[in-house]
């Protein structure tokens, strides 16, 4: 639909000559010769724009902006003026007009000055729809993707929402496990409680046992005052400990403590506080491993492995890929107040062909870093980075191993060969491995190895 445009002249060969000129560029023009008739017109129709003279009689320009923004207020106003000075152009702006044109003027000027104001009206209205759309408090839709991996994830995540159990979110680094905790927090009962998040990872271990169980004043150096804890903080809500494999041991000894009580007592106190309170851990970590090796422990393990949760990896799901970026380049494109950008079919496959070790994270990172840079509205290949190489391919056993392997690519193609040798036999490619088979199984999960048999076994 053309955008609509209404011109106020008390010049009778001003407006026919506008109307004629902003016709033939496809905008649906209307005239007035004075402020009162624009007025009128005004309340009796929709413009996305209003051009006025300055300087006419009874109504000036000025006089009209300021009857139109009174019922108006959004009312996108440019002045025209043969009297052009920088006070009559600061007052016009002050009281709302986005620019003006100064008589006589070039037509390629003024046609420069509307098409800039009607994009900028455009790009308003998409940012506000982009906006809404966007401003989906932090649920499942939050979690891009229609493959039927992350689609299994989400449909278990939100039957586990309801329940009150401790879960344990595994997954890469940058798959998304703090969105997912979120999800799971708002769509639980305890929704209009707390959400407490810390990364284990982030604090050394005095640091972090003062953050999660608080102290009492003297109990350190630097303790000038009691502090709360954030279990007690997320008292009645729920309280996400993300890479929780980072933790020493005496930290999980306290958290194995207040899975089993319920309670915690602050650093430097002898005297309990309940605390009610939903644990959601996660971790990038083998935890079997670890506890086979002594470095985290086995009752805590299991305390927290109450309900699995596996977060696939972006190379799992790569058909989510095409969604997540435009998703990104949506975001962005509002983020930094530009009109909407495209892709590319062939930087889409990159996309697709790339390993992702960052995951999501990584993904994002590389589309903010596009739409920041790129000067043309379409994103090509020119626009990411050189190492987007599609030679990075994740191999399987009968490929060809790349110039320069990942460490996974490599575990990936030799597990798939022990596979392929014992004809799928888990139990049996577990001990040629020398791993145990739970850590098989989530192997196999993670590279799609599952239809490995007999018929494709190696000679």
């Amino acid at each position: 639909m053309p955008a609509k445009i209404l011109v106020v002249d008390d010049e009778e060969s001003m407006c026919r000559f506008m109307e004629i000129m902003l016709s033939k560029e496809g905008y649906q023009v209307d005239t007035a010769n004075d402020g009162y008739s624009g007025v009128n017109l005004l309340k009796q129709s929709e413009y996305d724009l209003v051009i006025a003279d300055l300087n006419m009689p009874e109504m000036t320009g000025i006089d009209l902006l300021k009857e139109i923004k009174s019922f108006k207020q959004k009312q996108d106003f440019i002045v025209m003026t043969a009297y052009a000075t920088v006070d009559t152009a600061i007052e016009a702006m002050k009281q709302g007009a986005i620019d003006y044109i100064t008589k006589p003027f070039k037509v390629d000027e003024i046609k420069l000055v509307i098409e800039k104001s009607i994009n900028r009206k455009i790009l308003i209205e998409e940012n506000k729809k982009l906006k809404q759309q966007l401003n989906i408090s932090n649920d499942f839709d939050n979690i891009i993707g229609k493959s039927h991996n992350i689609c299994e994830v989400k449909r278990l995540a939100s039957r586990i929402a309801e329940s009150d159990s401790t879960v344990l979110i595994r997954g890469e680094s940058g798959t998304g496990k703090d969105l997912m905790a979120k999800a799971i927090h708002n769509h639980s009962p305890r929704k209009s409680g707390p959400f407490i998040t810390i990364n284990c990872g982030a604090l050394p271990e005095n640091l972090l046992e003062s953050e999660l169980f608080g102290h009492k004043k003297g109990s350190f150096t630097g303790a000038i005052r009691d502090k709360d804890g954030l279990f007690k903080v997320a008292d009645g809500g729920t309280f996400f400990l993300d890479e929780i494999g980072n933790t020493s041991p005496a930290i999980q000894i306290k958290l194995l403590r207040v899975l089993e009580e319920k309670r915690i007592t602050p650093v430097g106190d002898t005297n309990p506080i309940d605390v009610d309170v939903r644990l959601i851990a996660a971790t990038n970590s083998d935890l079997e491993e670890d506890v086979k090796r002594g470095k985290f422990r086995e009752d805590l393990f299991y305390r927290l492995n109450v309900i699995p949760l596996y977060i696939p990896a972006l190379r799992e799901r790569k058909d989510d890929i095409p969604l997540l970026v435009d998703h990104f380049i949506k975001k962005f494109c509002f983020k930094i107040n530009v009109s909407q950008k495209e892709i590319t079919n062939q930087a889409i496959e990159r996309l697709m062909d790339f390993q992702w070790k960052g995951n999501v994270r990584e993904l994002e990172n590389t589309i903010e870093r596009a739409v920041l840079l790129s000067r043309e509205d379409i994103l090509d290949l020119n626009d990411f980075p050189k190492n987007l190489s599609s030679s990075d391919k994740i191999v399987t056993g009968g490929d060809t191993i790349p110039e320069n392997p990942t460490l996974e690519s490599i575990e990936k193609a030799y597990i798939h060969f022990i596979m392929s040798k014992t004809g799928g036999k888990k139990t049996r490619a577990a001990k040629i491995l020398g791993i145990d088979p739970s850590t098989l199984y989530r192997k196999i999960e993670r590279y799609d190895l599952e239809n490995i048999t007999e018929e494709n076994k190696y000679e």
